[in-house]
């Protein structure tokens, strides 16, 4: 059992006064996406936690409908004044836009929440978007903000991926939910080679999150995932692998502590100075959660 504060590295939080989630009415990634359809808060995630202690967690923007995204951030950002949990804020921008995206970005930069920058990879029809031009240029202007960027790929977009963080060699990437590995179709063996072909670059590191929801919502079992956490862990090592809820997609298919219990199952043998690297030094590390938000 997790005896010390976890720090959750991915977590979304919902308001649906503010703001419009069409995925959430359904969506081809997530059967059953109808039930996240209501507002989930920090005071939600404190008792869908328990008996486990979450200290913080990173906030990553949760797909809101176009044009709110600058409106979330900043929602968030003034929540993190008066609420300590919220330790920092992942962002969206329309990394395709290019150079021309710099002001909204430097606007960003501005709000001591934001650490870091996700544009959904999975929902683009070709990922060969990630390889434009535009693209790379908006990337590669995150380092000049102290800016990270979350990425979030299904395995059929590794290749384009490997080569956007080849080209961007001085960005500092996130791989969310160990690249979406296709649990409940049992099509493992190419996300296996494609996770230790990314693992190689030295500017990525990953997030053991949304393992759950890619297996069969209803009957997946430890045997089934345990074998993908620890071969993410052998592809990456202790330093560059951090926890996730993803709460409160995660509820889709597990409670929080049944996901904390499986991750705590897959790391049982490390010492326990390297499973609080995994459950909360590797998140501090990565999005400078040491400094306040």
């Amino acid at each position: 059992m997790i005896d010390f504060p976890i720090i959750d590295s991915h977590i979304h939080l919902l308001d649906r006064k503010r703001f419009g989630y069409s995925w959430s009415g359904g969506s081809s990634w997530a059967t059953g996406a109808t039930k996240l359809d209501r507002d989930w808060t920090a005071d939600d995630l404190a008792s869908a936690s328990k008996p486990y202690q979450v200290q913080g967690f990173v906030f990553v923007e949760a797909d809101v409908d176009m044009l709110q995204y600058l409106d979330e951030a900043e929602w968030i950002a003034s929540a993190a004044i008066d609420d300590r949990r919220i330790m920092a804020c992942i962002a969206c921008l329309p990394m395709e836009e290019g150079l021309s995206i710099e002001p909204e970005m430097a606007r960003l930069s501005r709000l001591r929440a934001v650490r870091g920058i996700r544009r959904l990879i999975q929902n683009m029809p070709d990922s060969a978007v990630v390889l434009q031009r535009d693209f790379l240029e908006a990337v590669n202007l995150l380092p000049k903000y102290n800016l990270s960027f979350d990425i979030c790929i299904d395995p059929r977009q590794f290749e384009h991926t490997i080569e956007m963080v080849r080209r961007c060699p001085s960005v500092s990437f996130v791989l969310d939910h160990m690249g979406k590995p296709e649990v409940k179709e049992n099509r493992l063996d190419s996300w296996r080679e494609s996770l230790r072909e990314l693992s190689l670059l030295p500017n990525v590191v990953c997030k053991i999150s949304g393992l759950l929801t890619q297996a069969d919502h209803a009957t997946w079992t430890g045997d089934q995932v345990l074998p993908l956490i620890s071969h993410t862990i052998d592809c990456f090592g202790v330093d560059r692998v951090l926890f996730g809820g993803d709460w409160p997609v995660l509820e889709l298919a597990a409670s929080y502590g049944q996901w904390v219990d499986i991750v705590d199952r897959a790391t049982l043998h490390l010492s326990h100075a390297d499973r609080r690297k995994i459950f909360r030094e590797n998140a501090i590390e990565t999005y400078r959660l040491d400094e306040p938000a």
